[in-house]
């Protein structure tokens, strides 16, 4: 028993780190999660959900993914209900389905799951199924942040910014937004280049705008790769 947790908390841990191109899973590997997630196992049962929608070990294949993700949920799996919620709010391999999302979030982020909190946080704010409702929104996005869920952190800052939901508090704003920074979330770093940029909440500094522009240009922000080539253009 010991053993087969042991493999499990290894595959759990590599398929964290999803996407490293050269990740494997071997064959014998994946014979050992199935056999555990046929006798029940709910981990076991995440995990090849898992395996089957990144297609890590197996052949990529959405419907099985959320046959195993759904069974380790019915158990109370949190991060299997998170992972089947976004199924349905992204339409990946299921059809769109916002209302099935909103339940499977719900199950997930009252027992603590910070990524489900923060999708809560955003449906909320957003008008997607209920009208927005700026107290849920504020509550989950803390609730996640706090945790240190950069996307909920991201959030706050730019909530904070632009007043909407919250008085606006430029200092609040830089906060959170910092703090999702230092976990790279591009949306956040861009924030902060905005910020610097236009001078509200910090002092006017065109070269650490672009330096965070720049930032989330290498996380892949589009926008912040346009603003750290156009500083650079104009001498800064």
């Amino acid at each position: 028993m010991l053993k087969k947790m042991l493999c499990l908390l290894s595959i759990a841990s590599l398929l964290a780190f999803s996407n490293v191109p050269t990740f494997a899973i071997d064959a014998d590997t994946v014979e050992r999660v199935k056999a555990a997630a046929a006798q029940g196992n709910a981990e076991a049962q995440y995990l090849l959900g898992s395996m089957y929608e990144k297609g890590r070990g197996v052949q990529q294949d959405y419907a099985k993914a959320r046959k195993w993700w759904g069974k380790a949920a019915a158990q109370g799996y949190a991060e299997a209900q998170c992972d089947l919620g976004s199924m349905y709010a992204e339409g990946r391999g299921v059809q769109q389905d916002y209302a099935m999302a909103r339940e499977w979030f719900e199950r997930a982020a009252v027992q603590g799951n910070a990524d489900a909190q923060a999708w809560l946080g955003a449906m909320y704010y957003e008008d997607r199924i209920v009208r927005r409702d700026c107290p849920n929104a504020r509550e989950w996005f803390e609730k996640a942040a706090a945790q240190g869920n950069a996307r909920a952190q991201g959030a706050l800052g730019l909530m904070y910014y632009k007043g909407r939901c919250v008085r606006q508090d430029y200092a609040m704003a830089r906060e959170w937004l910092e703090r999702a920074a230092a976990q790279d979330d591009a949306s956040a770093q861009f924030g902060l280049g905005v910020m610097y940029a236009q001078g509200k909440g910090v002092r006017l500094d065109k070269r650490t705008a672009k330096r965070w522009f720049c930032k989330a240009c290498d996380n892949g922000n589009l926008e912040g790769c346009n603003q750290c080539r156009w500083l650079n253009e104009t001498g800064f």
